[in-house]
């Protein structure tokens, strides 16, 4: 009997168990069932609009760190400007960092969490 057999009857599942299935269910979108929980995350957000300032602010205290993806915002300058302010007057208030990460995404650090901008040159 294999592990994921197993798996099965000790979940109370009578018929074969579909590990695809059971992975992709919304019960184990925050689940990292090979790993005890982590202190902090590194978090994917989708930056398109206000209230995504709310949801980025209450991931960075809870010490998690942000890669946002602003390509939504891309074709709107004003807004996208106006977002990164907001958030860069955040992290700077609770001494965080920001820092981008390519074209269209940036990367948010919790308090105490800088990012190193300058790139390392390599040995000659």
């Amino acid at each position: 009997m294999g592990f994921f057999d197993k798996m099965g009857k000790n979940l109370g599942t009578s018929k074969e168990l579909d590990i695809e299935e059971y992975m992709n269910s919304e019960e184990m979108a925050d689940v990292d069932v090979m790993n005890e929980p982590a202190d902090f995350y590194v978090k994917p957000v989708i930056l398109k609009e206000e209230a995504d300032i709310a949801l980025i602010e209450a991931e960075l205290d809870k010490r998690n760190i942000i890669i946002a993806d602003i390509s939504e915002l891309m074709k709107r300058e004003n807004t996208r400007r106006d977002l990164i302010s907001k958030l860069k007057e955040y992290t700077s208030k609770i001494n965080g960092d920001i820092g981008q990460l390519g074209a269209d995404k940036i990367m948010i650090t919790p308090a105490k969490v800088k990012i190193i901008k300058t790139k390392k040159q390599p040995p000659k």
